[in-house]
């Protein structure tokens, strides 16, 4: 399911609505990575707290999600594949069920792979299970799995990964799914890190991809450069027909469509949701917290518009103590 299409409201219809208040970013003091959903009507904020456990938080409004009371889901055990270096989980209802999924290793970084937990219940709050490794044939180097799913219940695995054994470069590879357990197919290359925006820092990096969609409109927004330097920015493929595995198939806007400013450093790694007080779009992502800060990084929110062609209008960040209506 993609994060950024809520499902019908379920809220109860005498209870009043979250009254839109203006606030000031950041919205989460420390994190990185940030994935929120919406979901009957609330904010889900899906993280990982203390190195190896992922916590799930649920708030009425998005600028609480930092705030909201959070609920350990699941730990990873030790002396694992996946005990160690626990990144970017996301939060997913797939098929009526829940499905987080996220990269883990063993204590070394080259090990990192994409795993995938189950929800027990209903309740994205509740405990999950590990099911295992979500993996292509080739089994290489893995990082930011999302998924991309089909009108018709076709599903497909978006991540940022090596091309061979070595940290060289980290591309975007898409591969079809059999189910939300599973790869089915061979991954393809759909972006390498080949403007100079999207080269600042070594090793080169492409990573974050998340689906986005809009009046039958399909794009990717991935994060570009190294994610230590101010330079960490947001890009954009579009799909423009044909098979979703085919490189051909997406186009990359030549420039950044996400930047830093004189202000704001670093901003990369978001996720779209829709508000829930006025169905309004948002873009929710981590930034540096002063330039030179590395990984040093806070969660920030803002409302994004559209184009005239269709395409996704982020604007500028908005800057730290700044209102947000």
């Amino acid at each position: 399911m993609p994060a950024y299409t809520p499902p019908p409201s379920s809220r109860d219809p005498f209870s009043a609505p979250p009254v839109p208040t203006p606030f000031v970013n950041p919205i989460v003091r420390s994190g990185a990575d940030p994935w929120v959903i919406t979901w009957r009507d609330q904010y889900y904020y899906c993280r990982v707290s203390d190195g190896n456990r992922i916590t799930v938080s649920r708030a009425s409004r998005l600028q609480d999600i930092g705030v909201a009371e959070p609920s350990v889901v699941w730990e990873s055990p030790g002396g694992t594949p996946y005990s160690e270096h626990v990144w970017a989980p996301e939060l997913h209802r797939l098929g009526g069920r829940w499905y987080i999924y996220f990269a883990a290793d063993d204590g070394h970084n080259a090990a990192h792979r994409m795993y995938v937990l189950e929800g027990t219940s209903n309740d994205p709050l509740a405990r999950f299970e590990f099911r295992g490794k979500v993996l292509d044939p080739s089994d290489r180097w893995a990082i930011d799995g999302t998924v991309l799913s089909e009108d018709n219940g076709s599903l497909y695995f978006v991540w940022s990964g090596w091309e061979g054994a070595e940290n060289v470069r980290q591309n975007l590879y898409i591969a079809p799914m059999r189910g939300p357990l599973e790869i089915a197919g061979e991954r393809m290359c759909i972006s390498t890190p080949g403007h100079a925006w999207e080269r600042v820092g070594e090793p080169l990096v492409n990573e974050g991809p998340q689906v986005l969609r809009r009046g039958g409109r399909l794009f990717i927004i991935y994060s570009a450069s190294g994610s230590w330097t101010d330079d960490y920015c947001l890009g954009q493929l579009s799909y423009t027909g044909g098979g979703l595995c085919r490189p051909e198939s997406w186009v990359k806007k030549p420039v950044p469509v996400f930047k830093k400013t004189r202000e704001v450093f670093g901003p990369g790694h978001a996720c779209f949701v829709k508000s829930v007080e006025d169905g309004g779009d948002w873009i929710v992502y981590h930034a540096a917290r002063h330039s030179g800060a590395g990984w040093e990084r806070d969660v920030r929110a803002q409302r994004f518009r559209w184009h005239e062609d269709g395409t996704p209008d982020f604007g500028e960040p908005v800057p730290a103590g700044v209102p947000v209506e």
